[in-house]
């Protein structure tokens, strides 16, 4: 079922957090919730520039607080908090009523860790042309930096203009996708190309994080590979499955 299931939902619950939190009368959910999803959406598409990593939501009485992680803060406020102003005023805007928005941003202190920014840098590099095989590639080898435990990029469409779909993926390291408290981070992109549309998946696996502990932390910290002793990427074929 691991290998089905969306991993972040999966783990809902057991040691991953909603992205919205807050409490409300049941008549009012489908509206909050829809609210939610116009919030994202407003923010991702006026911040496409900024590596937006997550968006969190909380609501207190009328009062909105959003949380922006991104890697790229200084786009997000801008000059003299101008960038931060624009998107206050043009959320509530937006959104209509009387509530009070309040936006924290946070910078991503692990950037190549991060699966949406990983997913969204290959995306982008798809979309210039460049090999999809030189580009997973360079998307592990930066997470192989940040010191992941394993992870996982997976391509589909008509990959570097030929003329049948397929699908390849890659892995290194583990990535544990039955095991609940394997803290996994996943993220989905497409990429428009001239030949399609491509659609890019990443796994990401941090550590294990046992419920009510800290989590475990790698114990023999990354070393540069030497040039002679490094594995060359195995891409798979997965176009002849059902």
């Amino acid at each position: 079922m691991g290998q089905k299931i969306h991993p972040l939902g999966f783990r809902l619950g057991v040691i991953k957090d909603h992205k919205s939190c807050w409490y409300a009368d049941a008549k009012r959910y489908p509206e909050l919730l829809q609210e939610d999803r116009r919030i994202r959406q407003y923010v991702e598409k006026n911040l496409a520039n900024a590596g937006i990593a997550d968006i969190r939501i909380e609501r207190k009485a009328d009062q909105v607080d959003i949380s922006i992680h991104t890697a790229r803060p200084g786009v997000v406020v801008g000059r003299g908090g101008t960038g931060i102003e624009q998107l206050r005023l043009g959320l509530q805007k937006a959104l209509g009523g009387q509530r009070q928005i309040r936006i924290n941003v946070i910078e991503v202190a692990r950037v190549d860790a991060d699966a949406n920014l990983i997913a969204e840098y290959i995306a982008q590099q798809l979309e210039r042309r460049v090999s999809f095989r030189r580009v997973v590639r360079q998307a592990i080898q930066r997470a192989q930096r940040a010191e992941v435990k394993g992870i996982k990029i997976q391509v589909s469409g008509r990959l570097n203009g030929a003329e049948i779909a397929r699908t390849e993926w890659v892995r290194e390291g583990r990535v544990p996708l039955h095991t609940l408290r394997a803290d996994i981070d996943y993220s989905y992109k497409t990429a428009s190309t001239i030949y399609g549309i491509l659609g890019v998946k990443v796994w990401i696996f941090k550590g294990e994080i046992i419920p009510g502990q800290e989590e475990i932390a790698a114990a023999v910290p990354a070393q540069a590979p030497r040039r002679q002793q490094r594995r060359r990427q195995q891409f798979e074929d997965r176009s002849s499955e059902g």
